[in-house]
């Protein structure tokens, strides 16, 4: 069986999600090929080859120095074609969802997202994932066919592959490829903490208990003395106390970091979906039968005006 790696990159860095999923190829067994599409792709290459992603193909190209899913699965469609991988993994990010979904369709195979789990079972590939907000844990089969199945990895999963062998081979798609109606002129981050939020490995998030935008400050304070990503609860969002792209929740980001504090956040289904699979949860609230202290590891009951500002001038001291 082969399995085709899709490695994406932001400003020329490959993401940290790409390293997990070779981890997550290895388990499948078989032959091993990543595809990377930068505007100078040889570098990011070799770091994959020498994290053995095993047969790297680099694709360079100016048209593909920003994330454009249109030009991304017109490059990919015709990999695809040529080295006929049975099983073809990504990220499930934003981006990743957003090319699967495409590439699937262009391809007509089967997608399955947010896997947490993959094993070969006979002739099958068996995808484990979460559904209806993690109260029912789904396994999805599919047999080998002519189309591949596409599936997207949850990040934070899977341990990050550090070594191992690999080549790189500089790889060319027809100059068709290249060509979209859409153009993508320049990217810009709005930041979320120190840290990406969607692969932070610690997110600090505040709720309706900061009781105002005036107040975001001090959660903020609180995930930069830890390095951390800062995120919030629709609440505050739709309140209007923070942008869009901090929400974590249903309808916003979903997050499995190794730690995750939730400041004032009382627990509403909505936010639980977003970040229930974090690895380690800390709840501060002042009310004992908040929901989220029924999914917390630990819990701390008191008023978060007193104890963030205790914490973060703790993690100072300590952390430096």
């Amino acid at each position: 069986m082969k399995t085709l790696i899709v490695a994406l990159q932001k400003d020329g860095k490959l993401v940290s999600a790409t390293f997990e999923l070779i981890s997550a190829a290895k388990s499948l067994g078989g032959e091993l090929v990543t595809a990377v599409l930068a505007e100078q792709a040889e570098a990011l290459a070799a770091d994959l080859a020498g994290r053995g992603a095993g047969n790297v193909l680099a694709v360079s190209n100016p048209a593909l120095k920003y994330f454009n899913d249109d030009i991304y699965a017109r490059a990919l469609s015709e990999l695809i074609d040529k080295h006929a991988p049975k099983v073809v993994l990504g990220p499930a990010t934003f981006y990743g969802k957003a090319l699967f979904s495409r590439l699937a369709a262009l391809k007509g195979g089967a997608l399955t997202s947010d896997a947490t789990g993959l094993e070969v079972t006979g002739e099958a590939v068996t995808v484990t994932r979460p559904s209806y907000g993690g109260s029912v844990i789904a396994r999805v089969s599919k047999k080998a066919s002519d189309a591949p199945y596409f599936v997207t990895v949850r990040p934070k999963i899977f341990p990050e592959s550090t070594d191992g062998a690999g080549s790189v081979t500089a790889e060319t798609v027809s100059d068709a490829c290249f060509q979209s109606r859409q153009t993508v002129t320049e990217v810009k981050v709005e930041s979320t903490g120190s840290q990406n939020l969607a692969e932070a490995d610690v997110v600090v998030s505040a709720g309706r208990g900061i009781r105002g935008p005036e107040n975001a400050a001090l959660i903020q304070e609180l995930a930069n003395s830890l390095g951390a990503a800062f995120g919030t609860s629709r609440a505050v969002v739709d309140a209007g106390w923070a942008e869009y792209s901090t929400q974590v929740g249903q309808t916003g980001r979903t997050v499995n970091p190794k730690l995750y504090i939730a400041v004032g956040i009382s627990g509403a289904i909505q936010h639980l979906v977003g970040m229930m699979s974090s690895q380690h949860i800390v709840a501060i609230n002042k009310d004992k039968d908040a929901p989220i202290f029924n999914i917390a590891n630990y819990g701390i009951v008191g008023d978060l005006f007193e104890i963030v500002p205790a914490l973060t001038k703790k993690f100072k001291a300590e952390l430096g």
